[in-house]
Protein backbone atom coordinates (compact mmCIF):
# COMPACT_ATOMS: atom_id res chain seq x y z
CA UNK A 1 0.00 0.00 0.00
CA UNK A 2 3.07 2.56 0.83
CA UNK A 3 4.68 2.06 -2.46
CA UNK A 4 0.85 2.53 -3.86
CA UNK A 5 0.23 5.47 -2.46
CA UNK A 6 3.86 7.07 -3.10
CA UNK A 7 3.58 6.09 -7.30
CA UNK A 8 -0.20 8.03 -6.97
CA UNK A 9 1.54 10.64 -5.57
CA UNK A 10 4.62 11.40 -7.62
CA UNK A 11 2.57 10.51 -10.67
CA UNK A 12 -0.45 12.96 -9.71
CA UNK A 13 2.50 15.56 -8.96
CA UNK A 14 3.47 15.31 -12.69
CA UNK A 15 0.10 14.92 -14.68
CA UNK A 16 0.81 18.32 -16.21
CA UNK A 17 4.47 18.13 -17.40
CA UNK A 18 4.15 14.54 -18.70
CA UNK A 19 2.56 12.18 -21.40
CA UNK A 20 3.48 9.02 -19.77
CA UNK A 21 5.03 7.08 -16.96
CA UNK A 22 7.91 4.55 -16.92
CA UNK A 23 7.43 2.33 -13.62
CA UNK A 24 10.06 -0.30 -13.30
CA UNK A 25 9.92 -2.85 -11.26
CA UNK A 26 6.04 -2.64 -10.52
CA UNK A 27 4.02 -4.32 -10.00
CA UNK A 28 5.58 -7.63 -8.88
CA UNK A 29 2.71 -9.62 -7.79
CA UNK A 30 -0.66 -10.17 -9.10
CA UNK A 31 -1.99 -8.22 -6.10
CA UNK A 32 -0.11 -5.20 -7.01
CA UNK A 33 -1.23 -5.48 -10.65
CA UNK A 34 -5.17 -5.28 -9.70
CA UNK A 35 -4.41 -2.65 -6.68
CA UNK A 36 -2.54 -0.52 -9.28
CA UNK A 37 -5.97 -0.17 -11.86
CA UNK A 38 -8.56 0.03 -8.86
CA UNK A 39 -6.63 2.96 -7.69
CA UNK A 40 -4.66 4.72 -10.67
CA UNK A 41 -5.99 3.10 -13.37
CA UNK A 42 -5.10 0.71 -16.01
CA UNK A 43 -1.50 0.91 -17.76
CA UNK A 44 -1.83 1.38 -21.69
CA UNK A 45 1.22 -0.84 -21.82
CA UNK A 46 3.60 -2.89 -19.63
CA UNK A 47 7.14 -3.89 -20.53
CA UNK A 48 8.53 -7.38 -20.10
CA UNK A 49 12.35 -7.48 -20.39
CA UNK A 50 12.72 -11.51 -20.73
CA UNK A 51 15.69 -13.46 -20.66
CA UNK A 52 16.45 -16.71 -19.03
CA UNK A 53 17.31 -17.52 -15.45
CA UNK A 54 20.89 -18.29 -16.49
CA UNK A 55 21.39 -15.05 -18.16
CA UNK A 56 20.07 -13.13 -15.11
CA UNK A 57 22.84 -15.19 -13.15
CA UNK A 58 25.43 -14.41 -15.04
CA UNK A 59 24.57 -10.70 -15.31
CA UNK A 60 24.17 -10.64 -11.61
CA UNK A 61 27.16 -12.36 -10.83
CA UNK A 62 28.99 -10.22 -12.93
CA UNK A 63 27.36 -7.02 -10.99
CA UNK A 64 28.78 -8.20 -7.52
CA UNK A 65 32.16 -8.76 -9.21
CA UNK A 66 32.13 -4.52 -9.82
CA UNK A 67 30.43 -3.63 -6.62
CA UNK A 68 29.94 -4.11 -2.98
CA UNK A 69 27.04 -7.28 -3.26
CA UNK A 70 27.94 -9.96 -1.92
CA UNK A 71 25.40 -12.23 -2.94
CA UNK A 72 26.11 -15.92 -3.88
CA UNK A 73 25.67 -18.45 -6.67
CA UNK A 74 23.30 -19.77 -4.47
CA UNK A 75 21.73 -16.94 -3.20
CA UNK A 76 21.23 -14.98 -6.61
CA UNK A 77 19.38 -18.60 -7.64
CA UNK A 78 16.77 -18.59 -4.85
CA UNK A 79 15.84 -14.80 -5.82
CA UNK A 80 16.00 -15.47 -9.68
CA UNK A 81 13.44 -18.57 -8.76
CA UNK A 82 11.04 -16.60 -6.53
CA UNK A 83 11.02 -13.65 -9.08
CA UNK A 84 9.59 -16.33 -11.55
CA UNK A 85 6.68 -17.80 -8.95
CA UNK A 86 6.05 -13.95 -8.02
CA UNK A 87 5.73 -12.51 -12.31
CA UNK A 88 4.18 -15.42 -14.00
CA UNK A 89 0.78 -14.36 -12.82
CA UNK A 90 1.34 -10.65 -13.59
CA UNK A 91 2.74 -11.69 -17.25
CA UNK A 92 -0.07 -13.87 -17.85
CA UNK A 93 -2.77 -11.17 -16.41
CA UNK A 94 -1.18 -8.45 -18.84
CA UNK A 95 -0.72 -11.36 -21.80
CA UNK A 96 -4.64 -11.87 -21.32
CA UNK A 97 -5.43 -7.87 -21.36
CA UNK A 98 -2.92 -7.92 -24.67
CA UNK A 99 -1.20 -4.88 -22.59
CA UNK A 100 1.87 -6.79 -22.74
CA UNK A 101 5.29 -6.32 -24.65
CA UNK A 102 7.73 -8.65 -24.42
CA UNK A 103 11.33 -7.58 -24.52
CA UNK A 104 14.11 -10.40 -25.34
Amino acid sequence: GIVLELLKEAMVSKLGNTKAFLINGYPRELKEAEEFESKIGEPKLVFCLDCSAETMSSRLLMRNQSSQHSDNAETIKEGIESYFQASKPVIAYYERKTQLCKVN
